[in-house]
């Protein structure tokens, strides 16, 4: 019987994990909120930079900037994963993402799971603030948005 019960879930699991991934197929859309790591505030990107699945091209039209800051994208039938940077300084200068802030090459790239935003939203990783200060900017994850905290490079990051 605890066999039944066990499999059963799985099985059930396996559907909606099948279901969530045949969606991002279809070319589903997800929000992406760019954030100051800082202050929680919407980020003044000049531009956004969306790659699926480890590719250096975007799709053409697949992206919409909304009122309110954040953008929404359409993701690519079969796209598995995503990574987003954005730009300030009129295009110049790019973020620091605030999930690499801390490492010594703050420029990397971090991969996050599109199922993962569909199903429940993510919230990136935030090491560019304080941790006294942590609660301030922090954000609940939301179904099929994807929240992005950056900084604005320091000096021993400038190019």
């Amino acid at each position: 019987m605890r066999i039944g019960v066990v499999g059963a879930m799985l099985v059930a699991l396996s559907a909606l994990n099948a279901g969530v991934e045949s969606c991002a197929q279809q070319g589903t859309t997800i929000t992406v909120r760019i954030l100051d790591g800082r202050t929680g505030a919407q980020a003044d990107a000049s531009n956004v930079l969306i790659q699926f699945d480890h590719h250096r091209e975007t799709p053409g039209d697949w992206m919409h900037e909304n009122d309110d800051g954040s953008v929404e994208v359409r993701v690519p039938p079969g796209a598995k994963v995503i990574t987003v940077h954005a730009t300030y300084q009129n295009a110049m200068e790019y973020y620091v993402n605030c999930d690499v802030a801390k490492q010594k090459n703050s420029s990397g790239e971090s991969w996050y799971p599109i199922a993962d935003i569909l199903r429940s939203g993510v919230v990136m990783l935030n090491d560019c603030v304080k941790q006294k200060d942590a609660e301030k900017v922090r954000i609940d994850p939301q179904k099929g948005v994807f929240v992005v905290y950056v900084r604005p490079r320091n000096w021993r990051e400038q190019d």
